[in-house]
C-alpha cells in the first residue's frame, strides 16, 4: 500500500448559517470581527485595517491571562464575498507564521468557508496543527457561527466543532449506540451507565454519570430526530435516581433543558467533522441565560475532553 504524503497545507471547513454578505462583514468589519476573533476568552483590539492588497490589519490579541499579542495582517488578494489571501501571525519584529486563504460561497442562504494555512514544511504544518489544538484555536470559527447566529435570530448558543478520522457509518453509529456512547460521552473522570436507552426519533435515555469520589449525576434525553447517518437532535436534563427533573449539581443555575443538535458531515471517506449546537429551551431566566454565556469556557473543556476520548475510542469501535 503506499504511504500517503504528508501535505505542508492545513484544511479547515464550515457551513454557517447565514448569508454571505453576513459572514464577509463579520471578517472584514473590525468592529465585528472583536466580538469573536480568537480562541475562547480573547479580546482584540484594531489598531488600523486597510482592507485591499497591499494593505495591512493591525491589531492586539489580549490573553484571558493578559498576556497581549501584537499581530500585523498583510492582504495579498482581496475579492468581496469571496475570498480573502493574507499573512498571519507577523508582528513588526516577527515573520509571518503562515500564508492563509479563505474562499467564501453561498448555497440556498448557507455560507461555506473554505480555509487553507499554507506553511514552510510538513513538519511545520503538523507543529501548528499541534499547537491550533492546544491553543483552542479553532473555537475561532465556532465562536464566529455563535456570533452569527446571534445576529440573525437573537439567541445565544454554542457551538463546537471536531473532525475525526473515521467514516460517516461510523462516526454515526458511536453516537447512536448506547454501548459506545457510554464509553466516551461523560466528563473526564466520570464513567457512565444507561439505565434505559431507546435511541431513536421519539425514544428516550436514562442514564448515571459517577466519578472515584462517589458523586453521581442523573440525566434523561428525549430524542427529536435522528436522520442516519448525518443528523441528531435531542434534549437532555438533570435527573434524580428516580427520574425526577432536578438541577445540575455543581451549577444551580444551569438552565433546566438544554437542546443539542448534532450534525455528521463526510470530510473525505476516513474523515468526519461533527458539529455540536447547543442551545437552552423553555422557560429561561436571566439568571440562567447568564450562567450558560458564560460557561461557555467551561463547555469547551468538557466537550473537548469527550471529544479525545472518542479520538481513542473510535479505533476500537
Amino acid at each position: 500500500m503506499p504511504v500517503k504524503s504528508k501535505s505542508n497545507e492545513l484544511h479547515l471547513t464550515r457551513l454557517y448559517d447565514a448569508p454571505v454578505r453576513a459572514v464577509w462583514d463579520a471578517w472584514t468589519d473590525p468592529a465585528k470581527a472583536a466580538q469573536w476573533w480568537g480562541p475562547r476568552g480573547f479580546t482584540i483590539t484594531t489598531h488600523s485595517k486597510d482592507l485591499r492588497p497591499g494593505g495591512h490589519w493591525d491589531y492586539t490579541m489580549h490573553g484571558p491571562d493578559g498576556v497581549d499579542y501584537p499581530n500585523k495582517t498583510k492582504y495579498f488578494e482581496v475579492e468581496e464575498c469571496k475570498k480573502l489571501v493574507y499573512d498571519h501571525g507577523a508582528s513588526d519584529d516577527r515573520p509571518p507564521l503562515f500564508r492563509v486563504t479563505v474562499l467564501f460561497s453561498e448555497d440556498n442562504g448557507k455560507t461555506k468557508m473554505d480555509m487553507t494555512m499554507k506553511l514552510a514544511t510538513p513538519e511545520a504544518a503538523e507543529e501548528t496543527a499541534r499547537f491550533i489544538k492546544k491553543a483552542g484555536g479553532n473555537a475561532t470559527w465556532d465562536r464566529l457561527a455563535e456570533y452569527l447566529d446571534k445576529q440573525s435570530t437573537g439567541k445565544e448558543s454554542f457551538v463546537i466543532n471536531r473532525t475525526f478520522d473515521a467514516p460517516i457509518e461510523k462516526m454515526f453509529k458511536v453516537w447512536t449506540d448506547p454501548d459506545h456512547v457510554a464509553k466516551w460521552m461523560p466528563p473526564t473522570g466520570f464513567t457512565m451507565e444507561y439505565l434505559r436507552a431507546d435511541i431513536r426519533a421519539g425514544g428516550s435515555s436514562f442514564y448515571c454519570m459517577s466519578n472515584a469520589a462517589g458523586m453521581k449525576m442523573y440525566g434523561r434525553a428525549h430524542y427529536l430526530e435522528i436522520e442516519k447517518p448525518h443528523r441528531l437532535v435531542y434534549t437532555q436534563e438533570f435527573c434524580d435516581e428516580n427520574e425526577n427533573l432536578s438541577r445540575h449539581p455543581a451549577a444551580p443555575t444551569w438552565p433546566a433543558t438544554m437542546k443539542t443538535t448534532v450534525t455528521l458531515t463526510s470530510e473525505g471517506p476516513d474523515q468526519t467533522r461533527v458539529t455540536i449546537y447547543w442551545e437552552c429551551v423553555g422557560d429561561i431566566t436571566p439568571e440562567e441565560l447568564a450562567t450558560f454565556v458564560q460557561g461557555r469556557a467551561g463547555m469547551t473543556i468538557g466537550w473537548t475532553g469527550s471529544f479525545d476520548k472518542l479520538d481513542e475510542h473510535l479505533p476500537k469501535a
